[in-house]
């Protein structure tokens, strides 16, 4: 879409996006093929997939140094760094997801170089304000807008950053500071310096990325109807105004909902007396929402006082209007009152009434008001371009539809009903066609139509409101969605991509072994920091008894740093309504990787490779011992990253089958593989 300049809508931000359109303009891609459907031969429509499958694959390999330079800088030893890098270098889902077109590879290494660039900013926290200083706290601001600007998601890392700026900012404020007080003055400077740096940057070139977006996709696209019709109108070749007409009383016309796409439709069958919930109806004509054109759409649109029978032309229909509409089949008037709606008791009822009736002591209940949100008053109104409420005049209900459609007595057609809530979003109508309109008449032939710019903080804002709306929408079911609480015990993953012929297939799944490792060490954290706690409340100093001095500011200051990234990035999603998948949770795999280095560290008590400013040294005499029990001790850690790494290695291998989609697997091999609740193919 970037490539061809046209108009689309997504959920996420575009900056990853617009990464891969980069490469694939670089390499020539004409961006004809538009990845719609699963198992489209790349091939046979010239896509170079592998200049685009090459960005996520670089992005993925880089962020194995990465996660092992966040623990080198954080002081830990070699073998630490080394078995946190191995965990995600072999890890099967990560590799999976950075084989594909697909965003995570950014979002991940974005999360890690953020981590990173952060430490490396701490380090130098004895240096306020020094080029080093500025270096890495942009260096992190920029990283974060990378991840903001990919997924919004990415918030989850600006709690993490901001979480520890935050716990360094209260240190900054504390007049018995080791290093000596501030000044309210010296505090603000801190504060203003790391609010530009880590909030200002980031969303300049957050919002930077929205302005690219903008400024590329400048023709009418497939992402058209998501936009309001002022957005539309600032992309060329849009056909609801090329094709937009001025509407007149006395036209008919169809009409046709926003979002479901259906007609206002309505035919001779009645409601039936009583609901299968013992509700009574008014047994009135049907009004419903019709998937398809059909004579039965069509509505005369009528004033609320008739105009003499020789001046009935030329009268423009205007935002604010007071109309009628009358079926024209069936020559019955739309008409809502106080009667419960088939599926909705709280809403009205929408049905038709007979012209006698309507022009007799119910003329008021087939009023309705055409609303235009955001509309001028009395601006002319507009097929396909005016997106209208329609409001029942007495009762102020607005027409609307939904989703679920009515049972067989209404042909399973959508219902049509009066909700109070007049200003949701889902009750926008918008009139379609003039069916009465004669193909010569001077009213068909349009002028053609010059974009109208929209200031970019406008299209930003509109934008952003219809992504997080549709992203919260996103609640239908989905055969592959999970919860959170399987994601760091891998109990299932998706199902990608299956070819029938050769029995191959591609599985989304992590690495067991290196993630039920990573789980339990968690949860060994959260069980050390509790019997540290408890201990200290017994006046038992355990962990620097054993473990030595400085042992406690680096188990809670640096591992639960990671710990802390970790929990950002996973509890927030219980609180999601959205589909949720497994591929939610490689942020936060990645940060438990992290908290698996250290604490392996920990158990096997390998000494700190930077020692933190906290650490008291040993006492005079004891340094030969020191020395030999830290060589035991790195052998005992050697030992345990070659056996970890080994069975990780052995998971990769076995489960590699899966994750590179070949080769195909006899019944025996599938279901080998077929651990917990894993839904593979061709078990059978």
């Amino acid at each position: 879409m970037y490539i061809q300049g046209t108009y689309f809508f997504d959920v996420h931000p575009p900056f990853a996006k617009l990464l891969f359109a980069l490469v694939g303009w670089l390499v020539g891609f004409d961006g004809k093929f538009l990845f719609e459907n699963i198992g489209d031969s790349y091939t046979d429509n010239k896509v170079p997939y592998v200049a685009l499958r090459a960005l996520p694959a670089m992005l993925g390999s880089l962020t194995v140094p990465v996660v092992f330079l966040i623990m080198w800088e954080s002081g830990y030893s070699l073998p630490a760094c080394v078995l946190s890098a191995g965990l995600l270098l072999f890890d099967n889902a990560h590799i999976g997801e950075d084989r594909l077109i697909l965003l995570d590879a950014t979002l991940v290494i974005s999360m890690a170089l953020s981590v990173l660039c952060y430490i490396k900013f701490h380090k130098n926290r004895h240096q306020p304000f020094s080029r080093k200083w500025w270096k890495w706290m942009l260096m992190t601001g920029i990283a974060l807008s990378c991840v903001i600007s990919t997924k919004y998601v990415g918030v989850f890392t600006f709690v993490t950053i901001g979480s520890a700026v935050l716990i360094d900012l209260w240190g900054l404020l504390d007049v018995n500071r080791r290093q000596g007080k501030l000044s309210l003055f010296e505090f603000g400077t801190h504060f203003a310096a790391r609010a530009f740096g880590l909030i200002i940057v980031p969303f300049f070139i957050y919002l930077f990325w929205f302005q690219v977006h903008f400024a590329i996709l400048t023709k009418s696209g497939p992402g058209d109807d998501f936009m309001s019709p002022e957005f539309q109108a600032s992309l060329s070749d849009n056909p609801m105004f090329a094709q937009s007409k001025g509407v007149e009383y006395y036209d008919v016309l169809t009409f046709r909902h926003k979002d479901t796409k259906v007609y206002l439709h309505s035919h001779p069958d009645r409601y039936p007396l009583r609901y299968d919930d013992g509700r009574v109806s008014s047994q009135g004509q049907q009004v419903t929402g019709y998937p398809h054109n059909d004579t039965n759409n069509h509505w005369e649109i009528l004033p609320q006082v008739a105009f003499a029978s020789d001046n009935r032309t030329g009268h423009k229909v205007r935002n604010g209007h007071i109309v009628q509409l009358r079926h024209v089949a069936t020559n019955t008037f739309l008409l809502s009152h106080d009667v419960a709606s088939p599926s909705y008791p709280t809403n009205q009822e929408f049905t038709t009434i007979s012209p006698e009736e309507a022009a007799g002591n119910r003329h008021n209940d087939t009023l309705f008001e055409i609303q235009v949100p955001k509309g001028k008053a009395d601006e002319e109104f507009r097929t396909r371009s005016s997106l209208f409420n329609l409001i029942h005049f007495p009762s102020k209900v607005a027409m609307w539809t939904h989703t679920n459609p009515l049972p067989d007595w209404g042909y399973k057609q959508a219902e049509i009903n009066g909700n109070k809530n007049s200003k949701e979003p889902s009750n926008l109508w918008y009139a379609e066609d003039i069916p009465s309109l004669a193909p010569d008449s001077p009213r068909s032939h349009q002028e053609p139509r010059k974009v109208q710019p929209m200031r970019f903080l406008k299209k930003y804002l509109e934008l952003q409101a219809a992504m997080f709306h549709h992203n919260n929408a996103l609640t239908s079911s989905h055969p592959y969605a999970s919860e959170p609480f399987q994601w760091p015990f891998l109990l299932r993953g998706v199902s990608f991509w299956t070819k029938n012929d050769t029995r191959e297939q591609i599985y989304f799944l992590g690495n067991p072994v290196g993630w039920w490792l990573c789980s339990s060490l968690l949860a060994v954290f959260v069980g050390i920091l509790g019997a540290d706690q408890l201990a200290l409340r017994r006046g038992i100093d355990a962990l620097e008894e054993i473990w030595g001095p400085g042992t406690r500011h680096r188990l809670y200051n640096s591992t639960g740093f990671f710990f802390l990234c970790w929990a950002a990035h996973y509890f927030p999603f219980y609180l999601m309504g959205r589909q949720r998948f497994l591929h939610h949770y490689l942020p936060s795999h990645v940060a438990s990787v992290l908290v698996t280095g250290a604490l392996v560290e920990f158990i096997f008590n390998i000494d700190p490779a930077g020692l933190s400013e906290d650490f008291v040294a040993s006492k005079p005499g004891r340094g030969p011992l020191k020395i030999k029990h830290t060589r035991q001790s790195l052998l005992a850690i050697w030992a345990a990253t070659i056996a970890i790494l080994g069975a990780t290695i052995w998971g990769f291998g076995f489960f590699a089958p899966l994750t590179y989609g070949t080769p195909g697997l006899d019944v025996a091999g599938i279901n080998a593989r077929k651990w917990l609740s894993y839904d593979l193919h061709f078990a059978k």
